[in-house]
């Protein structure tokens, strides 16, 4: 899966995304991923949601007549024309704090000193941040009366099943770990019974990989890996890779909602934000990217004061690029695989290069990745068939500069970030 990530926020009212969907189409995603679009609370967050079953007031068009829940669904069709499928958040961990849930419903959450539990959580630096306009859901009650049809756990089924109507088939579950396994076993099941298209995508970023491995096995269709904050040293990120990828394919991202933008992160240099999407696009089975990082945006996503004009000036254009790689992914089921990564070594240690195996047969691509996005690099090998354990014919797939013919021995100059794709024949 490829997702274009359509950050409500800057995209602003629905009838205005038109352009967004097309892009991203022609891009070559497949998928457009949405934050949540349900009515806030008093904080204006994205993910502190007052009322499930109403759309925010601020993506509907003001002179439209159609109803609100009809708005979501044109849009819906519209992507659909383009070929995209849509996913949102499922934010079900926590609400609003003021949501009317608390009155209606106050046995549907945690107390702690006859109070409404707050969500936290415990920063690197040891800080203990606490979200006061969030309250946090009871999910263990919510499985001891998961027969009741007037409880919690039938609330979310229904509020599944009203997503799927206005035209969304794909979830990605906010904060997944936190939620117990069996809820989501049993949640994802009741779905299935009779929404047997729908996709379940676990957000686990965080957590221990032992936390992800648990959380992946309750029936998730994907997670997400942390390739965004690999700097290409160590082995911590093919460590976890591994301990995951037989359980649930996985999804890296160069930026998201959640990060600083890397135009701005590396100080506008344009060769860093291609190395790093061709990177996390070809690692892993899926990939992710956030609206304007196609455009060299500067701001970051904030889910609370980002409005559309926040929407920037192109500072570069990277659509033609992102569309190359996003092909090549296509092309190489290696590269759309969970295929088992080697790193290999290399004289020069400001070059990476790593090997990918098919999930089954003898098929293998290899990734040259220059790690400095500042300085080229010199990428010398006696004979390519040996790192990439293939007799036959080599495919050179580089959204730079591929070559028809391989020498040997091989030589190339990599620019500033730049990386070569190479795949054996039977890859």
């Amino acid at each position: 899966m490829k997702f274009y990530n359509l950050f409500p926020r800057l995209a602003g009212p629905f009838e205005r995304w038109t352009p967004h969907l097309e892009r991203a189409a022609a891009m070559g995603f497949d998928w457009v991923f949405v934050n949540p679009i349900q009515q806030l609370g008093r904080s204006g967050s994205l993910y502190s949601i007052a009322d499930y079953f109403a759309i925010n007031e601020a993506l509907l068009a003001s002179e439209s007549s159609l109803a609100p829940e009809a708005q979501v669904q044109a849009m819906a069709e519209r992507a659909g024309e383009q070929g995209l499928s849509l996913m949102i958040d499922l934010v079900i961990n926590h609400c609003a704090e003021d949501s009317p849930l608390l009155s209606e419903h106050p046995d549907w959450f945690v107390r702690q000193n006859n109070r409404i539990a707050h969500p936290f959580c415990v920063e690197a630096n040891g800080n203990k941040v606490v979200w006061r306009d969030l309250a946090q859901f009871d999910h263990q009650r919510a499985l001891q009366q998961a027969d009741d049809p007037h409880g919690l756990l039938a609330y979310f089924v229904r509020l599944v099943e009203h997503l799927i109507g206005l035209g969304f088939r794909g979830f990605r579950c906010d904060a997944a770990y936190q939620l117990p396994t069996a809820l989501w076993e049993q949640l994802i099941s009741r779905i299935r019974d009779r929404h047997p298209g729908a996709v379940f995508v676990a957000e686990t970023l965080g957590c221990s990989p032992e936390q992800t491995r648990e959380t992946a096995e309750a029936g998730f269709d994907a997670i997400f890996n942390s390739a965004k904050w690999w700097d290409f040293n160590g082995n911590w990120l093919l460590e976890q890779y591994e301990l995951t990828r037989q359980i649930a394919p996985s999804i890296g991202f160069p930026e998201s909602h959640d990060t600083r933008r890397m135009f701005e992160e590396f100080h506008a240099n344009a060769d860093a934000l291609r190395q790093r999407y061709l990177f996390t696009a070809l690692f892993a089975s899926g990939v992710m990217m956030p609206i304007g990082f196609e455009f060299g945006f500067r701001r970051r996503l904030d889910v609370v004061e980002t409005t559309p004009n926040d929407w920037e000036t192109p500072n570069l254009d990277l659509c033609d690029f992102i569309t190359q790689v996003n092909a090549i992914k296509d092309a190489v089921p290696v590269l759309a695989g969970e295929g088992r990564i080697e790193w290999l070594d290399h004289p020069d240690p400001a070059i990476l290069v790593l090997r990918k195996h098919a999930l089954q047969g003898p098929g293998q691509a290899l990734l040259v990745i220059n790690k400095d996005p500042w300085a080229r690099q010199r990428f010398y090998v006696d004979d390519l068939h040996h790192l990439l354990q293939s007799p036959g014919p080599i495919r050179d797939l580089s959204p730079d500069w591929p070559m028809a013919e391989l020498p040997a021995p091989f030589e190339f100059w990599l620019g500033p970030g730049m990386a070569r794709v190479l795949v054996s024949s039977d890859a």
